[in-house]
């Protein structure tokens, strides 16, 4: 690069971009999709929000309709927020309680099993979630269950690899309830469903297969996330939401999204992709990102790791020859 690497580099033309994008969705939606408009989920969240923004830039409020859709273990405020930008942008909404769904099938049962598998005693009022660390030493990230009493003692362990992948099949139940919701709305309006991955998301494998990671259309999986904080200023989206910390909120304790999975703060993340991508040295990005060079290295290793084993997430069924 002729410029010092740094976060200028992740600067963008809000007003351009959100332009292009609307024009690309109407395009999408309306002729190569052939569909009357576009249905979201609404989290509360930043990229949900310019997601919902952006099909109302492209199609008018009238032919977009938001969903929330929460559950026993979300936070309280996701709901309030998710109705704010509904009523803020003046399109349809819904809110539909998926915590019966879940229940049904088996979602909170099959979890708390694994869970008792580590902690006999969990049980009602307790709360739980899963933290990702990196060894001092460096290597592999290691889970760790960390579980709340209701008295409020918490404790943690380490998960052993059926514990942690029963955990998560459970838990991915609500990503993929959620999208059985918004693919019943977007079938009986004809309309189709916009997804709402950002770049980091989309890169790292950050999303549940058939769940969060299905949809018809997917607007900002281009976008870093600074560059969707960009977005979101230029659009006016709620100051409220644009300051939320990003979290999973899947899990019944708090939990960001850089402590269950990316490991960084997502803007130095942001820089780190970037710079891997660029072919920028870890001695130069090291400055821009605020790590030493040994750090940054070890980020861009986590980065390709995590590529090659999510690369699954994004492969489409396989076939024994072409029909």
């Amino acid at each position: 690069m002729s410029a010092a690497f740094s976060q200028r580099h992740l600067e963008i033309d809000a007003a351009a971009e959100c332009e292009r994008i609307a024009a690309t969705l109407r395009r999408q939606l309306l002729k190569d999709l052939n569909r009357r408009g576009a249905v979201l989920g609404l989290s509360g969240g930043v990229d949900s929000s310019v997601v919902a923004a952006l099909c109302v830039r492209a199609l008018g409020p009238n032919k977009v309709f938001g969903i929330m859709m929460p559950e026993q273990d979300n936070d309280p405020e996701s709901l309030r927020l998710g109705r704010e930008v509904a009523a803020w942008l003046r399109i349809e909404h819904v809110v539909e309680d998926i915590t019966p769904i879940l229940a049904g099938a088996g979602c909170y049962r099959r979890r708390d099993e694994f869970i008792r598998r580590l902690f006999p005693e969990y049980g009602p009022g307790w709360r739980s979630k899963i933290v990702s660390r990196k060894p001092q030493a460096g290597g592999y990230n290691l889970s760790y269950l960390v579980v709340q009493s209701p008295s409020g003692e918490t404790r943690e362990a380490r998960m052993p690899i059926d514990v942690y992948l029963g955990i998560v099949a459970a838990t991915n139940m609500k990503q993929r309830t959620r999208k059985q919701i918004e693919y019943y709305h977007a079938d009986r309006l004809n309309y189709a469903v916009a997804g709402t991955p950002n770049r980091l998301e989309y890169d790292q494998g950050f999303f549940v297969k058939n769940g969060d990671g299905s949809a018809d259309v997917k607007p900002i999986a281009h976008l870093y996330k600074s560059q969707v904080y960009q977005l979101a200023a230029w659009l006016g989206v709620p100051e409220e939401i644009c300051r939320r910390t990003p979290t999973t909120d899947t899990y019944s304790l708090s939990q960001t999204q850089e402590e269950f999975y990316f490991g960084l703060p997502l803007a130095k993340l942001d820089l780190c992709v970037y710079a891997l991508d660029h072919g920028v040295s870890a001695e130069e990005a090291a400055s821009a990102v605020g790590l030493s060079p040994e750090q940054v290295d070890a980020v861009y290793r986590d980065i390709a790791g995590k590529r090659r084993t999510t690369r699954y997430q994004h492969q489409a069924p396989m076939l024994v020859e072409r029909p």
